[in-house]
């Protein structure tokens, strides 16, 4: 008797569905794709709110007309309340099997073909239970429309509600074929490099990396100011002897290895981005995500240098 007047008193002060309501329209940022995702009419959805904010004794959100937007003291509610989700379906995944669980991964394209696809065997030897999914876009996904576990992303980090650990300085330099080299007789100087088509010119790496090379203005814009989207189309073409591309070398060591590309000069630069791989908070000890990301950081370790 005395356990279940704690439970029906525990009820009353902790109001869990209406937490996960204003914590689905908090993220959301939309009574109506709330009650989308929870099952529940926008009505229901208003009213749990309403309840909240009674039991918190004011406004979580500011009603406009088709438009909420989160008050000072519901800013403050939403991430913990999250990350208090989080980790309860945290600890419940942690009760079940690593039998046949599916890792989602989305990563950058380029750092997908020439990095993760030619080690990923390695992490499956450890974890044969482990199926994983990988997509690529140019996109920074938010993990609210993508179903994805982990994202491989470059920029800065510090992004709001996740975990991030750069893996990956992004270093860019000139590159280019020998044969390509041996055409204009040699690339002895950075001001030989623009003897040649720049692929990409319109690329602001190229700028960055002509001034820290003494050159100010290097005159690009007479260059075509193509955008091929990754890494690999740039390289591939500067692999085909169709100019010089500006690329990350620790991306295309093996094709510097077998003579396919060339680095002229050992100058290269950053301009502060990096890459990182990135997942909610609240997820962080969801047992296939710490394989990967320990598996990750140890295989990737020498390259954060």
């Amino acid at each position: 008797m005395h356990q279940e007047y704690l439970s029906m008193k525990m009820s009353r002060q902790m109001p869990l569905n209406a937490l996960r309501v204003f914590e689905a329209a908090a993220r959301l940022g939309s009574f109506t794709k709330a009650g989308d995702e929870l099952g529940m009419t926008q009505t229901a959805v208003s009213y749990q709110i309403k309840l909240l904010e009674e039991h918190v004794g004011e406004p979580l959100f500011l009603r406009r007309p088709r438009l909420v937007t989160l008050t000072q003291a519901g800013e403050q509610l939403a991430p913990k309340i999250a990350q208090g989700f989080g980790i309860l379906e945290e600890a419940m995944a942690s009760l079940r099997s690593n039998a046949g669980q599916l890792l989602h991964i989305d990563s950058t394209a380029t750092f997908a073909q020439q990095w993760l696809t030619r080690t990923l065997g390695s992490f499956q030897l450890k974890h044969p239970n482990i199926a994983v999914r990988l997509t690529t876009s140019p996109l920074i996904i938010d993990f609210v429309s993508t179903r994805a576990d982990v994202a491989i992303r470059f920029g800065t980090g510090g992004w709001a509600g996740l975990r991030a650990h750069r893996i990956m300085r992004l270093d860019f330099t000139p590159m280019l074929s020998p044969k390509l080299a041996a055409a204009v007789g040699g690339i002895n100087e950075p001001a030989d490099l623009l003897k040649l088509s720049i692929i990409s010119a319109a690329d602001p790496w190229w700028k960055q990396w002509f001034t820290a090379a003494g050159i100010e203005n290097p005159g690009l814009e007479r260059f075509p100011p193509n955008e091929l989207g990754t890494q690999s189309f740039d390289a591939a073409m500067a692999i085909a002897g169709q100019g010089v591309a500006i690329v990350n070398p620790k991306h295309f060591q093996d094709e510097i290895a077998s003579g396919q590309l060339f680095q002229p000069f050992p100058l290269t630069c950053n301009d502060g981005r990096d890459y990182w791989l990135v997942y909610p908070e609240g997820r962080r000890n969801t047992p296939k995500i710490r394989d990967f990301r320990n598996w990750l950081l140890e295989e990737l370790a020498p390259l954060c240098e």
